[in-house]
């Protein structure tokens, strides 16, 4: 499976799907959102972010991965939860961002006003916006 960190360096690649954790040697950083329907193939699949990439991805229950780049450079995807309409939500603390990313692979990103914001963890609230946390004690909230 993953052997992480012996030595102070990653010795092997792995997928542990079961368990949320991805690891590889070209730097990607994932984390693992599971069972998100994609209205494309209709099949469950995780869904990650790639912090160094720059990129969600789809990984399908064959172990088929899908990469979507995201549209501003160094946006550094973090958190990921899934939208009321098939939608996933996504921070970009990287580039002061709110990312979309629709099942047809349609990406929309929605800037935060707070400079410097470093947007990390999100979650849909009662009233259907999207509240987040910003790295400068300040929590937003997004209504699309």
């Amino acid at each position: 499976v993953v052997d992480l960190m012996p030595k102070g360096k990653p010795e092997k690649v792995g997928i542990w799907i079961d368990k949320g954790l991805i690891n590889s040697i070209d730097q990607k950083v994932l984390e693992l959102f599971p069972d998100y329907e994609s209205e494309e193939n209709d099949k469950k699949a995780s869904m990650v972010t790639e912090l160094i990439g720059n990129k969600i991805g789809q990984i399908n229950i064959k172990g088929e991965i899908s990469e979507y780049p995201l549209l501003t450079a160094n946006a550094k995807p973090h958190a990921i939860i899934s939208g009321k309409d098939g939608d996933l939500w996504f921070t970009e603390w990287g580039k002061n961002q709110i990312g979309r990313l629709s099942p047809l692979g349609k990406i929309v990103e929605y800037p935060i006003p707070t400079p410097s914001s470093e947007p990390h963890g999100l979650a849909f609230g009662p009233d259907g916006a999207i509240w987040f946390a910003e790295e400068v004690n300040k929590i937003g909230r997004l209504i699309y």
